[in-house]
């Protein structure tokens, strides 16, 4: 029987593209005092189960999900965390 896995995705601009979110949340944490931030991306974080997989095949599927629908390519790096679902 193969284990439900859970996988972590975590979408973020790219480096050298425009962030206006993370611009503006970087001004808000100087406003409130917190000068010592340098710099504030902002992103996506989704969690996804699966079941029926193995860890490889999630892997893919996963992989295949971020580029078709979930990360915009031209402007956009994901990264992706696999693990046993607790139960």
């Amino acid at each position: 029987m193969t284990a439900r896995l859970q996988a972590r995705v975590i979408v973020t601009p790219r480096r050298g593209i425009l962030d206006p979110h993370g611009r503006a949340v970087l001004q808000s944490l100087h406003a409130l005092g917190f000068t010592e931030v340098a710099e504030v991306r902002v992103g996506k974080y989704l969690e996804i189960g699966l079941r029926e997989l193995g860890r490889d095949a999630a892997a893919e599927r996963v992989r295949a999900m971020c580029e078709q629908l979930l990360a915009n390519g031209v402007i956009e790096d994901f990264r992706i965390d696999i693990d046993e679902e607790p139960r």
